[in-house]
């Protein structure tokens, strides 16, 4: 009995350009005039197909032919899975003139022009009333803001620097420490309290992002809120970390 092979309708090869220093894996029909084929590689390489001029390499890099005839499909060419058809660019344009982006003319728009459209993000938030948009909920939020703010300045306050103390923080064991620092600072909003604690349990050493705040040493210390301090006599105790 005589086998015959049958041809895939389909055929995955990888492109390349004299004006792009990549490679591209497509699949294309082999029902394709070379003429349809160039229109399509447009979309890749960026050449306009009258521009263009195609040849095969095979899956092992070596030459096989030109693709010069319009009118014939790309499957009466040799070409297979694998192999590489490379685009020669005749426009005048340069090697990676379409890969720096920085050249692309990007579309602006002023913002008064873009706050006049009604198809936008922007104009539908406004309508709905949502996020920055939503006058009574900001005013709810900065109000509740600001009354936490006003609560933990008087939870500070009756925290004075230099008293022992002993921090209850969630999820975490009691640690007594000293009060070194009370009051705001740069790297979160709100008050806090710097503490310098007995044994090396912190996370710091009275620093963040490179501004001090108190002196300790490294691991010695902590910025906590006030409300999980309490102020008192906390005699220093021995946890044996030391020793560790």
């Amino acid at each position: 009995m005589e086998v015959t092979g049958v041809t895939a309708p389909t055929v995955t090869v990888f492109i390349s350009s004299s004006l792009n220093t990549f490679r591209s894996e497509k699949r294309y029909s082999r029902s394709l005039t070379i003429a349809e084929f160039k229109c399509k590689l447009e979309l890749v390489v960026g050449s306009p197909a009258s521009c263009m001029e195609l040849e095969l390499y095979g899956a092992d890099d070596k030459f096989y032919s030109k693709l010069d005839q319009e009118d014939a499909l790309l499957g009466s060419y040799p070409v297979d899975d694998g192999c590489r058809i490379h685009v020669i660019d005749h426009s005048g344009a340069r090697l990676g003139e379409y890969e720096d982006v920085a050249k692309v003319e990007k579309y602006e728009i002023s913002q008064e022009a873009y706050d006049q459209r009604q198809d936008t993000v922007r104009s539908f938030l406004k309508r709905s009333k949502l996020g920055r948009y939503n006058e009574e909920e900001r005013a709810q939020q900065e109000a509740e803001a600001t009354q936490r703010l006003a609560e933990e300045k008087a939870q500070a306050s009756a925290i004075p620097v230099g008293s022992r103390c002993e921090v209850r923080a969630p999820g975490q064991s009691p640690r007594r420490g000293t009060v070194m620092y009370v009051g705001l600072t740069d790297f979160k909003p709100g008050y806090w309290i710097g503490v310098r604690y007995d044994e090396p349990l912190g996370k710091n050493d009275g620093s963040v992002n490179g501004k001090r705040y108190f002196e300790c040493q490294a691991k010695y210390g902590a910025f906590v809120k006030p409300s999980v301090v309490t102020v008192g006599d906390f005699p220093e105790e021995d946890y044996g970390l030391d020793e560790m």
